[in-house]
Protein backbone atom coordinates (compact mmCIF):
# COMPACT_ATOMS: atom_id res chain seq x y z
CA UNK A 1 0.00 0.00 0.00
CA UNK A 2 1.27 3.50 -0.32
CA UNK A 3 2.47 5.51 2.19
CA UNK A 4 4.00 9.06 2.46
CA UNK A 5 5.71 11.10 5.22
CA UNK A 6 4.46 14.87 5.36
CA UNK A 7 5.99 17.48 7.14
CA UNK A 8 3.28 19.73 8.71
CA UNK A 9 2.91 23.31 9.81
CA UNK A 10 5.46 23.81 7.75
CA UNK A 11 6.27 25.12 3.77
CA UNK A 12 9.20 24.05 3.90
CA UNK A 13 10.60 20.12 4.21
CA UNK A 14 12.90 19.07 7.56
CA UNK A 15 10.74 21.23 9.57
CA UNK A 16 7.16 21.43 11.47
CA UNK A 17 6.04 17.87 12.47
CA UNK A 18 6.86 14.76 10.31
CA UNK A 19 3.63 12.10 9.90
CA UNK A 20 3.67 8.92 8.70
CA UNK A 21 0.36 8.57 6.51
CA UNK A 22 -1.04 4.76 5.31
CA UNK A 23 -3.54 4.97 2.52
CA UNK A 24 -5.65 1.76 3.12
CA UNK A 25 -7.81 0.43 1.28
CA UNK A 26 -10.30 -1.28 3.82
CA UNK A 27 -10.12 -1.64 7.48
CA UNK A 28 -6.56 -3.42 9.16
CA UNK A 29 -5.85 -5.00 12.11
CA UNK A 30 -5.36 -2.23 15.05
CA UNK A 31 -2.16 -4.54 16.35
CA UNK A 32 -0.67 -4.31 12.81
CA UNK A 33 -1.18 -0.49 12.76
CA UNK A 34 0.78 -0.12 15.88
CA UNK A 35 3.62 -2.12 14.77
CA UNK A 36 4.13 0.03 11.61
CA UNK A 37 3.52 3.33 13.84
CA UNK A 38 6.56 1.34 16.10
CA UNK A 39 8.31 0.91 12.75
CA UNK A 40 8.00 4.71 11.82
CA UNK A 41 8.99 6.24 15.13
CA UNK A 42 7.36 9.38 14.19
CA UNK A 43 5.23 11.15 16.89
CA UNK A 44 2.32 9.76 15.11
CA UNK A 45 1.57 7.63 12.30
CA UNK A 46 -1.93 8.23 10.64
CA UNK A 47 -3.70 5.01 8.91
CA UNK A 48 -7.14 6.54 6.22
CA UNK A 49 -9.59 4.49 4.66
CA UNK A 50 -12.74 5.12 2.84
CA UNK A 51 -15.79 4.58 4.47
CA UNK A 52 -19.42 4.46 3.24
CA UNK A 53 -20.60 6.61 5.43
CA UNK A 54 -22.95 9.77 5.11
CA UNK A 55 -21.74 11.77 7.58
CA UNK A 56 -18.22 10.98 6.59
CA UNK A 57 -15.15 10.40 3.68
CA UNK A 58 -13.11 8.45 4.91
CA UNK A 59 -11.64 6.92 8.51
CA UNK A 60 -8.58 7.77 10.08
CA UNK A 61 -7.00 6.62 13.54
CA UNK A 62 -3.43 7.78 14.77
CA UNK A 63 -1.30 5.73 16.51
CA UNK A 64 2.31 6.86 18.42
CA UNK A 65 5.34 4.27 18.64
CA UNK A 66 3.79 3.21 21.97
CA UNK A 67 -0.07 3.66 21.26
CA UNK A 68 -3.46 4.57 19.75
CA UNK A 69 -4.12 8.48 20.63
CA UNK A 70 -7.38 9.71 20.48
CA UNK A 71 -6.60 13.02 18.34
CA UNK A 72 -3.86 14.33 16.53
CA UNK A 73 -3.50 17.77 14.75
CA UNK A 74 -0.65 17.34 12.33
CA UNK A 75 -0.84 13.66 11.29
CA UNK A 76 -4.47 15.04 10.30
CA UNK A 77 -2.98 17.51 8.25
CA UNK A 78 -0.54 15.53 6.80
CA UNK A 79 -3.36 12.73 5.72
CA UNK A 80 -5.09 15.81 4.16
CA UNK A 81 -2.16 16.92 2.63
CA UNK A 82 -1.69 13.46 1.36
CA UNK A 83 -5.13 12.81 -0.04
CA UNK A 84 -5.19 15.97 -2.27
CA UNK A 85 -1.87 15.50 -3.04
CA UNK A 86 -2.57 11.82 -4.73
CA UNK A 87 -5.36 13.03 -6.20
CA UNK A 88 -7.53 10.41 -4.04
CA UNK A 89 -9.79 14.47 -3.27
CA UNK A 90 -10.09 16.87 -5.36
CA UNK A 91 -8.63 19.99 -4.95
CA UNK A 92 -11.25 22.21 -3.62
CA UNK A 93 -13.66 19.62 -1.90
CA UNK A 94 -13.53 19.32 1.86
CA UNK A 95 -12.44 16.03 3.43
CA UNK A 96 -14.27 14.80 6.77
CA UNK A 97 -12.65 11.90 8.53
CA UNK A 98 -14.46 9.98 11.11
CA UNK A 99 -12.27 8.97 14.27
CA UNK A 100 -13.22 7.02 16.99
CA UNK A 101 -12.94 9.43 20.28
CA UNK A 102 -12.99 13.05 18.46
CA UNK A 103 -15.87 13.07 16.28
CA UNK A 104 -15.98 13.86 12.50
CA UNK A 105 -13.15 15.79 11.60
CA UNK A 106 -13.36 18.39 8.38
CA UNK A 107 -10.44 19.42 6.65
CA UNK A 108 -10.67 21.95 3.47
CA UNK A 109 -7.97 23.39 1.45
CA UNK A 110 -7.85 27.14 0.19
CA UNK A 111 -6.23 27.97 -3.29
CA UNK A 112 -2.82 28.60 -2.22
CA UNK A 113 -2.80 25.27 -0.72
CA UNK A 114 -2.92 26.03 2.40
CA UNK A 115 -5.21 23.75 5.23
CA UNK A 116 -7.47 24.73 7.96
CA UNK A 117 -8.67 21.90 10.57
CA UNK A 118 -12.06 21.97 12.32
CA UNK A 119 -11.65 20.41 15.46
CA UNK A 120 -13.05 20.96 19.20
CA UNK A 121 -11.70 23.04 22.03
CA UNK A 122 -10.14 21.78 24.62
CA UNK A 123 -10.08 24.60 27.25
CA UNK A 124 -7.88 23.95 30.00
CA UNK A 125 -9.32 23.82 33.48
CA UNK A 126 -7.71 25.37 36.23
CA UNK A 127 -5.58 23.14 38.90
CA UNK A 128 -2.59 23.86 41.32
CA UNK A 129 0.54 23.14 39.67
CA UNK A 130 1.18 19.35 40.25
CA UNK A 131 4.24 18.15 42.75
CA UNK A 132 7.53 17.86 40.75
CA UNK A 133 6.21 19.73 37.43
CA UNK A 134 8.15 23.24 37.73
CA UNK A 135 11.39 20.99 39.16
CA UNK A 136 10.62 18.90 35.91
CA UNK A 137 10.65 21.86 33.59
CA UNK A 138 13.07 23.58 35.39
CA UNK A 139 11.38 26.87 35.11
CA UNK A 140 9.00 28.51 37.72
CA UNK A 141 5.33 28.10 36.81
CA UNK A 142 3.15 30.81 36.70
CA UNK A 143 -0.33 29.15 36.25
CA UNK A 144 -1.65 25.36 35.37
CA UNK A 145 -4.38 23.89 33.82
CA UNK A 146 -6.04 20.43 32.66
CA UNK A 147 -8.31 19.91 30.21
CA UNK A 148 -10.44 16.68 28.35
CA UNK A 149 -7.09 15.25 26.74
CA UNK A 150 -5.34 15.22 30.40
CA UNK A 151 -2.71 17.83 29.52
CA UNK A 152 -1.33 19.99 31.57
CA UNK A 153 -1.02 23.57 30.03
CA UNK A 154 1.52 25.47 32.07
CA UNK A 155 2.40 29.42 31.93
CA UNK A 156 6.19 30.13 32.35
CA UNK A 157 7.49 33.92 32.79
CA UNK A 158 8.12 34.58 28.83
CA UNK A 159 9.29 33.40 25.81
CA UNK A 160 12.62 32.69 26.42
CA UNK A 161 11.85 30.63 29.21
CA UNK A 162 9.89 28.53 26.64
CA UNK A 163 12.52 28.42 24.11
CA UNK A 164 15.20 27.73 26.57
CA UNK A 165 13.72 24.71 27.97
CA UNK A 166 15.94 21.50 29.08
CA UNK A 167 13.29 19.40 30.95
CA UNK A 168 13.92 16.23 33.13
CA UNK A 169 12.48 13.57 31.03
CA UNK A 170 11.82 11.20 33.41
CA UNK A 171 10.47 13.63 36.03
CA UNK A 172 7.98 14.75 33.49
CA UNK A 173 6.95 10.58 33.33
CA UNK A 174 6.47 10.98 36.96
CA UNK A 175 3.19 13.68 35.94
CA UNK A 176 -0.50 12.16 35.39
CA UNK A 177 -0.81 13.38 32.18
CA UNK A 178 -1.04 12.60 28.82
CA UNK A 179 1.53 15.61 27.99
CA UNK A 180 2.54 18.80 29.24
CA UNK A 181 1.83 22.15 27.64
CA UNK A 182 4.19 25.17 27.58
CA UNK A 183 3.06 28.47 27.03
CA UNK A 184 4.09 32.11 27.32
CA UNK A 185 3.14 35.21 25.79
CA UNK A 186 5.24 35.80 22.60
CA UNK A 187 8.12 38.61 22.74
CA UNK A 188 7.02 42.19 21.52
CA UNK A 189 7.56 42.96 17.80
CA UNK A 190 6.85 38.95 17.16
CA UNK A 191 4.73 37.74 14.10
CA UNK A 192 3.23 35.24 16.24
CA UNK A 193 1.09 35.96 19.48
CA UNK A 194 2.04 33.02 21.72
CA UNK A 195 4.67 30.40 21.95
CA UNK A 196 5.13 26.90 23.38
CA UNK A 197 6.72 23.59 23.67
CA UNK A 198 4.59 20.07 24.16
CA UNK A 199 6.11 17.06 25.68
CA UNK A 200 4.49 13.78 26.09
CA UNK A 201 7.06 12.00 27.97
CA UNK A 202 4.94 9.41 29.03
CA UNK A 203 4.25 8.33 24.85
CA UNK A 204 6.81 9.46 22.66
CA UNK A 205 10.69 7.85 22.91
CA UNK A 206 13.64 9.98 23.60
CA UNK A 207 12.92 13.38 25.06
CA UNK A 208 9.70 13.14 24.78
CA UNK A 209 9.14 16.26 22.99
CA UNK A 210 6.69 16.54 19.43
CA UNK A 211 7.91 19.56 17.64
CA UNK A 212 4.61 21.15 16.65
CA UNK A 213 1.36 19.54 18.59
CA UNK A 214 -2.10 20.52 16.43
CA UNK A 215 -4.03 18.91 19.79
CA UNK A 216 -2.20 21.28 22.02
CA UNK A 217 -3.72 24.55 19.93
CA UNK A 218 -7.21 23.04 20.93
CA UNK A 219 -6.04 24.08 24.22
CA UNK A 220 -3.82 26.76 23.74
CA UNK A 221 -6.50 28.77 21.01
CA UNK A 222 -9.38 29.25 24.13
CA UNK A 223 -6.44 29.67 26.97
CA UNK A 224 -5.06 32.72 24.94
CA UNK A 225 -8.07 33.61 23.41
CA UNK A 226 -9.39 34.74 27.15
CA UNK A 227 -6.04 36.27 27.86
CA UNK A 228 -5.59 38.32 25.19
CA UNK A 229 -8.99 39.06 24.30
CA UNK A 230 -9.29 37.96 20.85
CA UNK A 231 -10.50 35.05 18.76
CA UNK A 232 -7.94 34.72 16.40
CA UNK A 233 -3.96 34.35 16.86
CA UNK A 234 -0.99 32.54 15.43
CA UNK A 235 0.82 30.43 17.68
CA UNK A 236 4.52 29.32 17.15
CA UNK A 237 5.81 26.14 18.41
CA UNK A 238 9.42 26.51 19.31
CA UNK A 239 10.67 23.34 19.17
CA UNK A 240 13.99 22.35 17.22
CA UNK A 241 12.17 21.91 13.95
CA UNK A 242 9.61 24.58 15.01
CA UNK A 243 5.95 25.79 13.33
CA UNK A 244 3.28 28.05 13.26
CA UNK A 245 0.09 27.24 14.03
CA UNK A 246 -2.78 30.04 13.05
CA UNK A 247 -6.12 29.08 15.19
CA UNK A 248 -9.67 30.70 15.43
CA UNK A 249 -11.75 30.32 17.87
CA UNK A 250 -15.55 29.38 16.87
CA UNK A 251 -17.55 28.74 20.06
CA UNK A 252 -16.49 24.71 20.71
CA UNK A 253 -14.44 24.26 18.00
CA UNK A 254 -10.95 25.72 16.45
CA UNK A 255 -10.01 26.29 13.47
CA UNK A 256 -5.96 25.31 13.01
CA UNK A 257 -4.58 26.33 9.96
CA UNK A 258 -1.33 25.35 8.25
CA UNK A 259 0.74 24.36 5.85
CA UNK A 260 2.51 21.21 4.69
CA UNK A 261 4.52 19.16 2.51
CA UNK A 262 5.63 16.30 1.22
CA UNK A 263 9.12 14.46 1.80
CA UNK A 264 8.59 10.67 1.46
CA UNK A 265 5.97 9.33 -1.15
CA UNK A 266 6.52 5.10 -1.73
CA UNK A 267 5.00 1.77 -1.05
CA UNK A 268 5.04 -0.44 2.38
CA UNK A 269 5.65 -3.72 1.63
CA UNK A 270 5.01 -5.65 5.02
Amino acid sequence: MRMLIVDAFTARPFAGNPAGVCLLADAADPAWMQRVAAEMKHSETAFVRPVDDPGADFELRWFTPNTEVALCGHATMGTAHALYETGIVEAGAPIRFRTLKSGVLTVIRDGDGGLSMDFPSCPPEPIDVPDGLAEALGVPVSAAGRNVQNDVLTEVGDEAAVRGLAPDTAALRRIDARGVIVTAAADPGREHDFTSRFFAARLLHGDGEDPVTGSAHCALAPYWAERLGRDAMTGYQASERGGYVRVALRGDRVILSGRAVTVLDGTLTA
